[in-house]
């Protein structure tokens, strides 16, 4: 379950109400609870309502029931998703509620399990809509600030001025530290702009190879150079009647300082090899993780263009400092990376969130992206806890990882005279002990019972694995790899034998 997601519950029977909201909060919802029809719609058009992610409806109600709900919700453009509980579970009562709108439905009284399972895969695609929606509006140019997960007080002042310099053309820089999301605010810029929906073409400077920077700022002609064997278009003319984004504008080279600062100034370039300027028309914006500043002083930045690029700036605070972002960025996260990789991951445990608040992230939102797509790969329940997250654990106070208990010592067994137990690529002896010893932990695996009888070969692979596991520590990947297997066959074979431990 993801983080508190808040549900409306619309029932006229108090008892159930009642009996809903206590399960729901064990789920980790916030229910807020409507017993009518029009008191649940009155929730939904009221300010509360753009808090609510879920309705759980009743479909016998008086006066409004639930069907007649259903179709106010239609006529209203609400996307939000409907379980519909009825004490009636035909078919017929259950065709009529997803004719009418319902995303799902439940029997009275409800399964518990049944409603968890049911919450949880409509958040999940409700979430899912959202980062469709998220991400349309990024690929046609129409990003607004409203997309950005951006809550926390310290992005209040960022979203005021980000939307105050939108409403005309005037030159942005945007400054901050590296990974805090500066091409997120670019997009969102335009998106709230006149040049909504127009070409939005960002420009890393700092990974254009010196020699080839003026090309592709600025475009040449055909045999301007040697290896120019054809035409090509810079991206200031890719931008054209759109916005061009220039990050890390700090690395460029002196030369092509001045060529920017024309550029700019005259509305027009000039095309490596082209006879005549090319006209242009663009918003330009531009990002740095440097001090400017400084590097004005020191010679390695023109100071009239940075005063030329510096007009209307907009400083991102980083990471550690809007703590209140991070729970909606991992569910962000979350929600992206389990559908891209197939994961049936729901949302993050209380403490493993609270951990991730207390580290300092300074590679910023980025980080927090790469660190959540990891632990969603090395998940293995239905939430990430600390576990998932072995490097931020390490890093914080009061945190650790849990590795699987060691395996236990086998009896001693039967010794058979000459027998030799073969254990991965040298045979151990077996002894009246049972086991050889190395570095105090247990290496040897008896591959015969107490009865003097051969064990099955499930246990002794099992009792392998749990070895494996505890000697390196339960990182999934050297244990697949030392019992020579995949990762995939590694965790098949723990669940076939019992074995889901946690890391």
């Amino acid at each position: 379950m993801r983080t508190n997601p808040r549900i409306l519950i619309i029932d006229d029977d108090p008892a159930q109400r009642r009996i809903l909201e206590e399960v729901t909060r064990r789920f980790g919802c916030d229910p807020l609870s409507a017993d009518s029809g029009h008191a649940g719609l009155e929730v939904l058009t009221g300010p509360k309502g753009k808090d609510i992610e879920l309705i759980v409806l009743d479909l016998i109600m008086p006066e409004l029931d639930g069907l007649e709900v259903l179709e106010r919700l239609a006529g209203l453009g609400s996307q939000l998703p409907v379980i519909v509980q009825t004490a009636q579970g035909s078919i017929e009562t259950v065709i009529k509620a997803m004719r009418a709108g319902a995303d799902d439905f439940v029997v009275k009284p409800v399964n518990p399990e049944r409603l968890k399972i049911s919450i949880q895969n409509m958040l999940k695609v409700n979430a899912l809509t959202e980062e469709v929606r998220r991400l349309k509006h990024k690929v046609g140019g129409t990003m607004t600030f409203d997309d950005l997960i951006a809550s926390s007080p310290a992005m209040a002042n960022v979203l005021r001025l980000g939307r105050r310099g939108a409403q005309s053309n005037i030159p942005i820089l945007i400054e901050g530290e590296s990974g805090v999301g500066k091409e997120m605010i670019a997009r969102a810029i335009q998106g709230e702009s006149e040049r909504a929906g127009r070409p939005f073409v960002a420009v890393n400077c700092g990974a254009i190879p010196e020699n080839l920077v003026e090309s592709t700022l600025f475009g040449h002609e055909k045999g301007s150079f040697t290896g120019a064997t054809s035409k090509h278009i810079g991206k200031f003319q890719e931008a054209n009647s759109g916005t061009l984004f220039l990050d890390e504008v700090a690395e460029l080279p002196l030369d092509m300082q001045v060529k920017l600062l024309r550029a700019i100034q005259e509305g027009e370039i000039d095309p490596v090899g082209s006879r005549k300027p090319v006209k242009i028309d663009i918003r330009l914006i531009s990002a740095t993780n440097r001090n400017m500043i400084e590097m004005v002083k020191a010679g390695d930045f023109r100071e009239d263009l940075y005063y030329r690029l510096n007009v209307f700036p907009v400083m991102v605070p980083p990471l550690r400092e809007r703590l209140e972002d991070i729970a909606n960025l991992v569910e962000h996260f979350i929600v992206r990376f389990a559908s891209e990789e197939g994961r049936r991951v729901n949302g993050i445990s209380p403490h493993a969130l609270e951990m991730l608040k207390a580290y300092r992230w300074p590679g910023n939102v980025r980080q927090l992206e790469n660190t959540v797509f990891r632990a969603i790969v090395l998940c293995e329940d239905d939430m990430l806890g600390v576990n998932d997250f072995p490097q931020i654990a390490a890093l914080v106070d009061g945190y650790e990882v849990s590795v699987p208990p060691a395996p236990q010592e086998p009896q001693p067994s039967a010794p058979i005279a000459g027998q030799a137990a073969m254990i991965g690529a040298e045979p151990v002896q077996v002894q009246s002990a049972g086991e050889a010893v190395s570095d105090g932990v247990a290496y040897g695996i008896s591959a015969v019972s107490e009865g003097g009888h051969i064990r099955k070969l499930d246990e002794v692979e099992a009792d392998m694995i749990r070895l494996a596991l505890h000697r390196y520590r339960g990182q999934m990947s050297e244990v697949a790899r030392k019992l020579g297997i995949g990762r995939s066959t590694l965790y098949r074979k723990m669940r076939d034998l019992g074995l889901e431990a946690k890391m």
